[in-house]
């Protein structure tokens, strides 16, 4: 179940909103269920992919893998990471929103999806150096509180997402701290804003 905001042009987005999502990230408390993603070299050509259960990576692998998913909403909130919204050709048939929220579906279970993704980011990208694209599948069961903001005992509804991080890479296939990636859909006071996403750029 979703809870659709009303949309404006321009949003900003609310640093607390970003905290209830980075707090989750620790290896006891996260619910990210997979883990995708490929590594392309300099020249654009994808190098290798990968596709795992989060669950099934070691407790380092974990640890390490949600430092880079965390480093996109914990970013500078309306400076490095900010708000956009869908134009009207994106939302439509082919294009990129209607790919995301595909790929959000199927829980990074569709390996023809996820090189269409691939494909777009790296058109996007054009990096001068390797990196890697890590993209990630969480879905928030958000608590339900009280009037005087108690938590209670059972969850209000679901914030299902997606956390996407382009990281640099060296050696064997070491990623560094993210360069750019986004959050899909955006996420705001407990329901998710349809047409809109987050985007961090480091830069």
């Amino acid at each position: 179940m979703y809870k659709t905001q009303n949309r404006r042009n321009t949003m900003q987005i609310n640093r607390e909103d970003m905290l209830l999502l980075t707090r989750r990230m620790t290896p006891k408390r996260t619910s990210i269920t997979r883990i995708a993603g490929c590594y392309v070299d300099s020249e654009g050509f994808i190098d290798g992919t990968f596709n795992t259960d989060f669950l099934k990576l070691s407790p380092s692998d974990k640890e390490k893998n949600l430092a880079l998913a965390k480093a996109i909403p914990f970013a500078k909130t309306n400076e490095e990471l900010k708000r956009e919204k869908f134009s009207e050709k994106e939302m439509g048939k082919e294009g990129l929103w209607q790919l995301l929220w595909a790929i959000r579906d199927c829980g990074l279970k569709n390996d023809a999806l996820l090189d269409l993704f691939y494909e777009r980011v790296i058109e996007l990208c054009q990096l001068p150096y390797d990196y890697a694209i890590y993209l990630f599948h969480d879905c928030y069961d958000i608590p339900a509180k009280a009037a005087d903001h108690e938590r209670l005992g059972e969850s209000e509804q679901i914030f299902e997402y997606l956390i996407c991080a382009v990281c640099p890479v060296s050696g064997d296939y070491e990623p560094g701290k993210p360069v750019g990636g986004f959050l899909f859909p955006a996420f705001e006071d407990g329901g998710c804003l349809l047409e809109y996403m987050d985007i961090y750029r480091a830069d």
